[in-house]
């Protein structure tokens, strides 16, 4: 089958996670996406704990082979050069590699770019068909544009952190780097959407992604901005408060997630409790009254729980037509059937020591009936694909090249 982005040639110079991130998932749909690092430290974002390598997973590094996990699961499918973009003939070379490429893909603050040569307008100015996409904190506009930005940080200006939690307690950021994930999967998005427009009008554009926008486009989903109004705290701990019940309950052996979205999911619910005179009561069937005495319902639910194993639980309300999940931890993931059976999750490889003992990584997350897709390779060691890139696609001699890299250019 035809990768969908088969063809598509992509020069990333992002670090950290919300770029590589975005970058591999374009790599999962079928895109050569050429990731290049600085010749001066070319392992600089490939050398920090926790290492995977020959002797498995430690802390510290072990072995020169050693590579950092974050850098393997980032960079699967792509592959890797280095070059200097502080050098003159460094920045020569990387116009050459625009010239045959379609995607440029950063994640420098904003002015970065410029200052080397390499920004959109520079090099939009020679190459209109290319689509240039910056992923930044705040945006490449605005008066916050020039900051430096991490996902936390991000967390806490988009709001989120602001209502994570439960009520009263301090400011909470999200367990996984949401913000970076999120602005990773809008930039991917963007870039594809950026290429399918130049396919109707033969031009690129610049795409502009602040990872704040793209966290708030979720946040605000919710009527954040009327809570106060209605009654509502910001923190809702792991309640929806346009439902009742819908949160986290302890049961025998465990937590488990159990929700009443519909007038059908709360009888079915009274029917798992063995309340079913609650489906039919005035008070009790009408989900506005069951939020205004969350505490109340919950309470009921909670007493019906507690004497159950989660398994039980969530099989007993399924059955009923209930909605409920168990809250899994890491080595649940991994043992769960539904998992295995997808395919979600995969060997973490190393690109010297092969698979990494005992270790897993996110598979590519989309299915196509139609489409070629998945991340083709382990991450690249850094530099491995000089050769090969200057040499086959630059038509850069084995002389030239040996030149280029004993003068700190590639």
């Amino acid at each position: 089958m035809l990768s969908p982005l088969s063809g598509i040639r992509v020069l990333d110079l992002s670090r950290f996670y919300s770029g590589p991130h975005a970058t591999q998932l374009l790599a999962g749909l079928g895109a050569e996406v050429i990731r290049i690092d600085d010749p001066a430290q070319p392992m600089g974002q490939a050398k920090a704990p926790p290492y995977a390598g020959p002797h498995g997973v430690a802390a510290a590094e072990q072995t020169p082979d050693d590579l950092s996990i974050h850098y393997l699961k980032r960079n699967r499918g792509k592959k890797a050069i280095t070059l200097n973009l502080k050098a003159a003939e460094g920045v020569a070379l990387f116009k050459r590699l625009v010239a045959e490429a379609d995607v440029v893909f950063e994640n420098f603050t904003p002015g970065v770019a410029d200052r080397l040569g390499i920004g959109y307008a520079a090099l939009a100015a020679e190459f209109p068909r290319l689509v240039y996409c910056a992923l930044t904190g705040w945006g490449s506009t605005g008066p916050d544009a020039g900051e430096k930005s991490y996902d936390p940080i991000a967390q806490a200006a988009a709001g989120l952190m602001s209502i994570t939690g439960q009520p009263g307690d301090p400011p909470l950021k999200a367990g996984s780097p949401l913000s970076d994930g999120i602005a990773g999967v809008h930039a991917a998005l963007g870039v594809t959407a950026a290429l399918v427009q130049r396919g109707v009008t033969g031009k690129g554009q610049f795409v502009d992604i602040s990872m704040v926008d793209c966290l708030l486009s979720l946040v605000m989903d919710e009527p954040l901005d009327h809570y106060e109004a209605l009654g509502l705290q910001a923190q809702q701990g792991n309640r929806i408060p346009r439902f009742s019940p819908f949160n986290t309950f302890e049961a025998s052996d465990g937590w488990l997630v159990i929700g009443a979205a519909t007038p059908g999911q709360w009888r079915a619910l009274c029917q798992c409790m063995g309340k079913p005179e609650l489906a039919d009561d005035s008070d009790w069937r009408d989900v506005g009254w069951r939020i205004a005495h969350v505490d109340t319902v919950e309470a009921k639910v909670s007493a019906w729980v507690c004497r159950l194993t989660v398994a039980e639980a969530v099989s007993i309300l399924r059955e009923a037509g209930g909605i409920a999940g168990p809250i899994n931890g890491i080595e649940q993931l991994k043992a769960w059937e539904h998992v295995a059976a997808r395919g979600s999750l995969v060997p973490l490889l190393h690109p010297r020591a092969g698979t990494v003992p005992e270790t897993v990584a996110a598979a590519f997350p989309l299915r196509m009936s139609d489409g070629n897709v998945g991340y083709a390779s382990a991450a690249p060691w850094p530099g491995q694909d000089n050769d090969a890139v200057y040499g086959k696609l630059l038509g850069l001699n084995a002389e030239r090249r040996r030149q280029l890299a004993a003068d700190g250019v590639i």
